[in-house]
C-alpha cells in the first residue's frame, strides 16, 4: 500500500550537499516526491512509496551524504498527498 510521509531531519544538513544526494537516493529506491531545505536549518522531504521503500529512505537519511552530521531525524507517517506524486525533486527552500 503506498503510503506518504513527511521526514524532517535537523544537524548540520545543509550546505553539505544532502537534498543532491536525497534526491539520487530517493529516485534509487524508487520513491516519489520532494526535498527541500528550510528556514530552520533543517532538510524536509515529502515521500510517498511503499513501507519497505520509506523505511529505507528513512535510514539513509538518517546518516545523508559524507560530510553531514544528522542529529534528529522526525518521521510524521500521517502526512496526506492532494493527489499522487510523481518523479523526485529538489524544490526550492522554505
Amino acid at each position: 500500500m503506498t503510503a506518504t510521509w513527511q521526514i524532517v531531519v535537523r544537524g548540520r544538513v545543509q550546505g553539505v550537499g544532502y537534498r543532491a544526494a536525497c534526491v539520487v537516493e530517493a529516485r534509487r529506491i524508487g520513491l516519489s516526491g520532494w526535498v527541500r531545505n528550510r528556514r530552520d536549518g533543517a532538510v524536509e522531504v515529502i515521500a510517498q512509496g511503499e513501507a519497505a521503500q520509506l523505511l529505507a529512505m528513512c535510514e539513509w537519511m538518517r546518516q545523508g551524504p559524507p560530510g553531514a552530521q544528522v542529529s534528529s531525524c522526525d518521521i510524521d507517517k500521517a502526512w496526506v498527498a492532494q493527489a499522487p506524486l510523481k518523479g523526485f525533486e529538489q524544490r526550492v527552500s522554505l
